[in-house]
């Protein structure tokens, strides 16, 4: 049985790699949202007669229902796994959350998280382990986690438990539970200094790798990026500074690791080209990943409001800055210790904002997103 779509107004004939093939209806229409599938009879030009499921779309951009689809970023801008997952499971079972614009304090969108007109949700995090007991919640909607899991101590990641006893068994969990397709391994970013040196990287590279065999096939690596408040956040640390040529020497060596583990390397918004060493540039919001996952094409822009070098795509953020209780000292979300005692105060699993209440000035607007999916023509091995 071979699947593909087709638009309402393409005709009954039509040509696939040079092969006629002429259909006919199986009297099984069934309609899923702006689609109705039929299973169809081909003949092609070697005389076999195939069954197929054609989907049948209506043309519009947009569900039956009338909702609109999008990505959930679950959140670059602080860990909701880790420290706010009883928020985002009442949210979820409230249907809509509240995003107040980091660049104008007063605007709040208000966003539907209805299954209906969510594509995928990103999860991002350094410890997911508060979530695992109710992944269940999560069941009509499809997702991912990208999980940090370094070999920093205690002066570099300050809120971690350890990573031995606690924090890769958590991933271990995470991967049996939903599947190693769902589950993306991040060792990043990469900085050296007389503590943290290349050596140290391989070896503790090594050990994690070692122990998530079978739990991911991909990692993602990056070199810190010093803006100005990491800069000050890490002033402490004595960074060094790493030429191409020791980038390019540590990633070829990092891949080598990760092949005898099953995994493949892909850097995160990386401006040097490190595919001589096997490292291809990956994106976060990872629009192969995200098709895989929910078995159709999308129509996906770059993220616009990402760095040059980042390859995501277009999401929707709920998270807030200045929030997360990881410490990490080469975090660019948080600005201050001040500044993220002050968010974290604020903190109610019942309010539909993270970490923030609504104010009198606040303006509420409804977010409009758009469907990514790719309601042409998509042949799936015919």
């Amino acid at each position: 049985m071979r699947s593909f779509y087709i638009t309402g107004n393409m005709p009954l004939k039509w040509r696939i790699g040079g092969a006629t093939s002429r259909g006919r209806d199986l009297p099984c229409p069934i309609a899923i949202g702006n689609c109705n599938i039929r299973q169809k009879k081909y003949v092609f030009h070697d005389k076999i007669e195939r069954t197929v499921i054609v989907w049948i779309h209506s043309g519009k951009n947009e569900c039956t229902d009338g909702g609109i689809k999008m990505i959930l970023s679950v959140s670059r801008r602080t860990d909701i796994p880790n420290y706010y997952s009883d928020w985002f499971y009442n949210r979820i079972k409230e249907g809509f959350v509240y995003v107040r614009n980091p660049m104008n304090a007063h605007q709040i969108s208000r966003i539907s998280l209805s299954p209906e007109v969510v594509d995928c949700i990103v999860f991002w995090t350094k410890n997911p382990a508060n979530m695992l007991a109710r992944l269940e919640e999560l069941r009509e909607y499809p997702y991912y986690f990208q999980f940090t899991l370094t070999g920093y101590g205690k002066n570099v990641e300050p809120g971690l438990p350890d990573k031995r006893r606690e924090v890769i068994p958590t991933f271990q969990r995470l991967s049996e539970k939903i599947g190693i397709q769902r589950v993306v391994w991040r060792y990043d970013p990469i900085f050296l200094n007389a503590q943290y040196t290349c050596e140290y990287h391989l070896k503790a590279f090594e050990e994690i790798a070692g122990s998530l065999e079978g739990c991911t096939r991909k990692v993602v690596i990056s070199f810190v990026d010093l803006y100005a408040k990491t800069q000050r956040n890490m002033a402490g640390l004595q960074l060094r500074s790493l030429s191409d040529e020791e980038m390019l020497c540590l990633a070829g060596e990092l891949v080598e690791i990760a092949q005898r583990y099953g995994m493949e390397v892909e850097s995160c918004a990386e401006s040097i080209d490190l595919g001589s060493v096997g490292v291809r540039h990956g994106s976060c919001i990872d629009k192969r990943r995200i098709e895989e996952i929910i078995g159709c094409k999308l129509i996906a822009d770059k993220d616009k409001n990402q760095r040059t070098e980042c390859g995501c795509f277009e999401s929707v953020e709920i998270g807030t800055y200045n929030t997360c209780g990881n410490g990490c000292k080469y975090c660019y979300a948080n600005f201050s210790d001040e500044r993220v005692r002050e968010g974290r105060s604020a903190y109610d699993a019942n309010a539909p904002l993270l970490c923030g209440s609504v104010g009198a000035e606040d303006k509420i607007t409804e977010r409009k997103v758009k469907s990514l999916k790719d309601i042409q023509l998509s042949l799936f091995d015919l």
